[in-house]
Parts: C-alpha cells; sequence; structure tokens
C-alpha cells in the first residue's frame, strides 16, 4: 500500500488552517484568563491571555447566588432541548412538503414562506397575539413556540430534501409507504447532516435567547439563564455608572464586574462548547453515498 504524500502547498495550507483555528481559541483563552483576574488588573493592564494575579472572586460571587444559577440553567436546558426537537419537527415536515414534486401547491406554499421572511406585523401586534390570544404569558411556551418555525431553516432543509433522487421516493410508493412512512423511515435518516446542523442553529438560538424571556416571563423562578446573567450585569453597571458611585465603591469595594463578566460568560458558553463535537462530523460527512444503487 502506497503512503499518501502530501505536496508543499497542501502542507502550507494545513498549516495555514491550523493557525488560524489556534487564533479563533485566543478569545476564548482570554475569556478565562478574564475571569481568573483581579479588577484592578484589567482596568490597569486590560485582558491578557496569562493572568498577573489569579483570583476566583468573581466565582465566588456567583457560587453565593447559585441556587438562581442553577434553576435558570434548567431551564434555559428545558427550553432548548423541547425548542429544538420540536423546531425540527416542524421545519422538517414544511420543508418534506414544499421539496415534493407530486405536491400540487408547493410553490404557493413556498411563496407563502417566503413572504414570512420579507414582512412582519410588528412587535406590538406580536405580543398582543402571544399574550392575549395564545396565553404565553409567564408560561415555558413563551420561550419555545415563537422560534419554532423558521423560514430560513425550513428552506435550507428543504434544498437538502431536494437532491434526493426522486427514483428513491418512487420506489417507496411502489412498496406501498405512505407519505409519512416515506418522511419518518426514508427521508429523515438520509437528512441527518442538515438537520443537525439546523438543530446546532435552533439549540444556539433557543440557549442564547433572552429577549422573549425578558417580553413574556415575570417569574423569577422561569426565568432562564441568559436573562438572569443579563440582569446580573446590568445591576453591576447601575452600581458603577451610578451618581455615587464613589460611596458605593467604599461601601462594596471587591465586586469585580469586569472580571464577574468574563466569569458568566464562561458559565453561559460551557454546554454549546461541549455540544459542537458531538455535531461537527456532520457538517462534513455525507450520508447520500450509496443510498442509489446503480
Amino acid at each position: 500500500m502506497v503512503a499518501k504524500r502530501f505536496s508543499f502547498s497542501q502542507a502550507f495550507i494545513m498549516l495555514v488552517i491550523g493557525l488560524f483555528s489556534l487564533g479563533c481559541l485566543l478569545p476564548f483563552v482570554m475569556v478565562i484568563s478574564g475571569s481568573l483576574s483581579t479588577e484592578n488588573d484589567i482596568v490597569n493592564y486590560g485582558y491578557a491571555l496569562i493572568p498577573r494575579h489569579i483570583t476566583l472572586d468573581s466565582y465566588r460571587i456567583l457560587i453565593l447566588g447559585s441556587n438562581r444559577i442553577v434553576d435558570a440553567y434548567g431551564i434555559s436546558i428545558l427550553v432548548t432541548v423541547v425548542g429544538t426537537i420540536l423546531s425540527l419537527i416542524v421545519n422538517s415536515m414544511g420543508a418534506y412538503v414544499m421539496a415534493r414534486r407530486s405536491f400540487k401547491y408547493r410553490n404557493i406554499l413556498s411563496v407563502y414562506v417566503i413572504l414570512t421572511m420579507l414582512f412582519s406585523g410588528g412587535l406590538v401586534p406580536w405580543y398582543i397575539i402571544c399574550v392575549h390570544y395564545l396565553h404565553l404569558k409567564d408560561t415555558l411556551w413563551a420561550m419555545i413556540l415563537p422560534p419554532m418555525a423558521n423560514a430560513f431553516n425550513m428552506f435550507l432543509i428543504r434544498n437538502f430534501m431536494q437532491s434526493i433522487p426522486e427514483d428513491l421516493y418512487e420506489s417507496a410508493k411502489m412498496d406501498g409507504a405512505s407519505e409519512f412512512r416515506i418522511f419518518s423511515q426514508l427521508i429523515t435518516p438520509l437528512s441527518v447532516p442538515v438537520l443537525a446542523t439546523i438543530g446546532l442553529f435552533s439549540a444556539l438560538g433557543y440557549w442564547n435567547d433572552w429577549f422573549l424571556s425578558l417580553m413574556f416571563v415575570d417569574k423569577q423562578e422561569l426565568q432562564p439563564l441568559q436573562l438572569l446573567l443579563r440582569t446580573l450585569i446590568s445591576n453591576v453597571d447601575f452600581l458603577r455608572n451610578t451618581s455615587n458611585a464613589a460611596a458605593m465603591q467604599r461601601i462594596m469595594p471587591q465586586i469585580p464586574s469586569e472580571s464577574m463578566k468574563m466569569a458568566l460568560t464562561v458559565v453561559t458558553i460551557g454546554p454549546i462548547v461541549f455540544l459542537y463535537p458531538f455535531l461537527q462530523r456532520y457538517f462534513v460527512k455525507g450520508l447520500m453515498v450509496g443510498a442509489v444503487k446503480g
């Protein structure tokens, strides 16, 4: 077996990509370093890759409110998991209908979906519908239902499904399979790469969202992690920028506002960072190879 040799251009490209990948890690390293730095070091020297004086004060402050943070983590995880699953179901089923060439009104449906990307009813009508008609106020569904059907994601899935050979549909039809069985047992397994990608996009959207909870959730026990962290940062900024900031600092000189922002970022991005390795292989791996036998 002949060993594969890399040319100079291939080695150079791999080196550039490797250096670029390491460069992408620098912001994460600086965030972790900032969360471990003292407030004076950040104010006087700025953020650095290696902290001058290591301290855990920011994490100690977060531990003081660990009960609320744990509850907010649970809400965020529940909303992200349920929202992502429902979003994949709704978007993939809508995409399947628009991708089926045998469906008579698929072009009309596609135009209708496109119109939702171009026009919006506005914030006030949207809020009235969600609160007074759908009764989503102070419920978990307020953070799940509004972004569940996404026209852009639906078209991405539709384009992938349209690349599947029509012979597969016809073969399944000849074997007596229904449309739902074709979708669930044939098309869905073949669409795992695009579904994994859209699922990651949806999970990121649900995990990072704080606007919906700010609009619809008043109960503290239903606040997700992002809204809680935003509230903490806003409170710290208020104490620093108030007209009595000097007196506040004399009373509470140990509030590490800058390093606490970095600690909050570390706490927030943790689950999403661990999610990437499990889904990354679907971005480059195609499952269509060998799906159709000659």
